[in-house]
């Protein structure tokens, strides 16, 4: 199998790659023309990419089955375009969790003590205790987390060393205001920070900005998040409150966040812009980062050496099953829930042509098959077949499937409830 990656990637990862007996292609610089191009000649069966956008011209240049995201989001690949292509695609989430919340805490505590614009003045030959001196400090002070994801979740277990109470949202418990109960919180891998102090969920994001002094934004960017930190949330902030967002620019309204800077001297850490350049260096000129107390990195979050090791492991897992197994682990766009409204289930003696016949039978009665498993029995001898279909057989064309073949030994359908 040929694997053409088309990012940099972990030395780590190629070598893994390799290790599974796979044809392994390094084009790190390849993208838009150039990336159809390099499809086009190596016809690669898996494509792995980092932040490198994957659309149809891709998608139609090799005979792909399957895209790995090499890190968290899916948010540069055309999952659509994909998913009519039947193409898998997958990605490593929680992998680079550590990473993004390290780079959070950091952001938060540069906020805080404004140690960018100390440094700043130090390099310009400038001394100023007094006024580097004046800084609330983080212990006793009340977090807001958006989102309860792997990363938000890294973020909480920092942020409790630093004596912060945490007061979040997610959409799992949207609506509530209440503290998480033991067993969530269990279920959630929070179970020691909660038994110290409570960790209080708010109804929705505002709620949230409302009850805190800093608030960190850790959701992934899909059509119902884009924009949701918008000038209501913003607005409900305390005046010189800290802003942090190192998940996508694209969740929160920059017009907005720029006017909150401007009107209640909010202090704002950010990883992600809206003007990023398209390539890892070129020229930069959002104007956000020109307001005072706006501290910025450059879309780093996820780079640490840690990070990119664990994405690299998680990649050769994802390509190792595929290989071996052909199920994708991590796939993004498998259906949840399908046309299917019956199921059909056929015992029978586990001889070539009956699964021919069943489906053949399928095919004359105008049913499209959904979903198909058959398992063998111990000793070889029988097996069953549980296909998902689009419609009610008629009990003719049950007969015909359960009398018209000598090997099968029952057919019957039943109904799929809509749970």
């Amino acid at each position: 199998m040929k694997i053409l990656i088309a990012d940099k990637f972990e030395p780590s990862g190629v070598a893994g790659l390799q290790a599974l007996g796979c044809d392994v292609v390094h084009e790190p610089d390849a993208a838009d023309a150039a990336l159809v191009t390099v499809l086009a000649r190596e016809r690669p069966t898996v494509l792995v990419v980092r932040g490198t956008k994957v659309d149809a011209r891709m998608l139609d240049a090799a005979p792909l089955a399957l895209v790995v995201r090499a890190g968290a989001g899916v948010n540069t690949i055309d999952v659509a375009a994909a998913s009519a292509r039947g193409i898998h695609v997958a990605n490593c989430p929680g992998r680079n969790a550590i990473a993004v919340a390290e780079l959070t805490l950091g952001l938060l505590i540069a906020a805080d003590r404004r140690i960018p614009d100390g440094v700043a003045d130090l390099r310009a030959g400038r001394w100023n205790k007094k006024e580097y001196s004046r800084a609330a400090g983080l212990a006793g002070r009340t977090l807001g987390v958006l989102g309860l994801g792997s990363i938000g979740v890294e973020v909480i277990r920092r942020a409790a060393a630093f004596d912060l109470a945490i007061v979040a949202w997610s959409r799992r418990f949207a609506g509530q205001a209440r503290p998480l109960t033991l067993a969530e919180a269990r279920s959630l891998g929070l179970e020691e920070v909660h038994q110290r102090r409570p960790i209080r969920l708010a109804p929705d994001p505002a709620a949230v900005a409302a009850a805190c002094d800093a608030l960190t934004v850790h959701v992934a960017l899909s059509a119902e998040n884009r924009g949701f930190v918008d000038a209501r949330v913003l607005g409900a902030l305390a005046p010189g409150a800290i802003f942090l967002n190192t998940a996508r620019a694209e969740v929160v309204d920059g017009e907005a966040l720029a006017a909150a800077v401007r009107e209640r001297a909010l202090r704002v850490g950010l990883d992600v812009f809206h003007r990023e350049p398209a390539g890892g260096t070129g020229e930069f000129d959002d104007p956000i980062v020109a307001l005072p107390g706006v501290y910025g990195t450059h879309h780093i979050g996820a780079s640490t050496e840690q990070a990119q090791e664990a994405i690299a492991a998680e990649t050769v897992r994802i390509v190792g099953q595929f290989v071996a197994s052909g199920r994708v682990p991590n796939c993004v766009n498998l259906a949840r829930r399908t046309e299917a409204t019956h199921r059909l289930v056929v015992r029978h003696r586990d001889r070539p042509g009956v699964l021919a016949h069943v489906f053949e039978r399928l095919h004359e009665a105008g049913r499209n098959v959904q979903e198909a498993e058959n398992i063998v029995f111990a000793g070889g001898e029988a097996a069953v077949v549980s296909v998902q279909i689009d419609g009610e057989l008629p009990g003719t064309v049950l007969a015909a499937i359960r009398d018209g073949h000598p090997d099968v030994l029952d057919a019957r359908q039943l109904a799929i409830r809509a749970d």
